[in-house]
């Protein structure tokens, strides 16, 4: 059954009521047309509950804005959302487009800061080794849009939309990403379902992680952090007391980066939320632990980039090199695929929030 308005619905009933779908829900194809973000395709999703969000087809397929009830739940930069020609691979290039949205991914060879590496793997003389930039390329790349619509299934409507997006090079990684977004009329959530397969010919390492940037007004003074997760470690020297909760923007702040040891549900179901009670508001994560083994915070509460990343990744934040050193890069051989998932959602009124919460609480019982 579809749940709308404080209704059930059948389809039957529903089609009743409305001309056709896109009345109440829908998924719908547009082309940004002003500045930066020029040319740039965007498909917009709307599930009938005041949840809505923009997939960047042309940005691998990453959540952009993303409203409850028209509250914002994701933060966005000044950089907004251009297309893949404002990249920057060197560095900290990768930061010249970042617009946030709610969730940038990060990788498909590389994540986290800036290494060197060795490529001779790939057996090309001239190809020995490579400088990696911040978080790698995947994110800037356009996806081949192989469908998008709206599927019915009994009294259920499932908005979809399906992509893959190639990172490839000659003599060098050869990996494409296979992505489908899901959301159901009634509901205020969305599932990411990923593939990721080497198509090439030479063992490659992989690294990934989703970027889940939370803004303003879920991250305001008084929120805070609802996670299963213990051992918190600093990257740097900031303190970690409390920093499962947030205060207000302050002027001169340094970013703080937090890994912390996460548990799971029995099937591996990792739960994440911040939530803002005074608002009654809350973004969620779900992603499993057996996919995504590490998990971190990046805590960004400066004036203007006011941000907390809620972040499941393959790799810690130590690094590329780190993780190697000590056996922990993933490497995929031709042909291989790894999968990943992950949903995102909002968290409306007290109710949803303690629910949330008891999940969370639930785990470390």
């Amino acid at each position: 059954m579809t749940h709308l308005f404080g209704d059930t619905f059948t389809k039957t009933d529903l089609l009743h009521r409305v001309g056709r779908l896109p009345q109440v829900a829908g998924v719908r194809l547009v082309t940004l047309e002003d500045g930066l973000e020029r040319d740039t395709r965007v498909l917009e999703f709307r599930t009938g509950t005041g949840f809505q969000f923009d997939i960047l087809v042309d940005r691998a397929m990453d959540v952009g804005r993303c409203e409850m009830n028209g509250m914002a739940l994701g933060w966005q930069s000044n950089a907004g959302f251009p297309g893949p020609w404002s990249f920057e691979p060197e560095g900290l290039g990768w930061l010249r487009g970042f617009g946030g949205g709610l969730l940038t991914t990060c990788g498909l060879e590389h994540t986290m800061f800036m290494a060197e590496d060795d490529q001779t793997h790939f057996g090309y003389p001239p190809f020995t080794s490579q400088e990696f930039g911040l978080h790698g390329r995947i994110s800037y790349l356009p996806a081949r849009l192989t469908g998008y619509g709206e599927t019915w299934s009994g009294a259920e409507c499932t908005l979809w939309a399906t992509g893959e997006i190639t990172q490839a090079r000659v003599f060098g990684e050869q990996f494409v990403l296979r992505r489908r977004i899901e959301a159901k009329v009634g509901e205020s959530r969305l599932k990411i379902h990923d593939e990721v397969e080497n198509i090439g010919n030479a063992p490659t390492p992989h690294m990934y992680l989703y970027h889940v940037n939370v803004g303003w007004p879920v991250l305001d003074e008084g929120a805070e952090l609802f996670a299963p997760v213990s051992n918190p470690v600093a990257r740097g020297s900031h303190d970690t007391d409390g920093y499962t909760r947030f205060h207000g923007p302050r002027k001169g702040y340094v970013e703080q980066v937090t890994e912390h040891d996460i548990h799971g549900e029995k099937d591996g179901s990792v739960p994440v939320a911040i939530v803002n009670r005074a608002r009654g508001i809350g973004a969620y994560e779900v992603f499993n632990q057996t996919q995504l083994p590490r998990h971190f915070i990046w805590r960004m509460l400066g004036q203007g980039t006011y941000a907390c990343g809620i972040e499941p990744s393959t790799n810690s934040t130590r690094g590329r090199l780190a993780d190697k050193a000590a056996g922990q890069l993933i490497v995929l051989e031709p042909g291989q695929t790894r999968e990943y998932d992950l949903e995102l959602g909002a968290l409306l009124g007290a109710g949803d929030i303690d629910a949330f919460e008891q999940r969370v609480a639930r785990i470390g019982s």
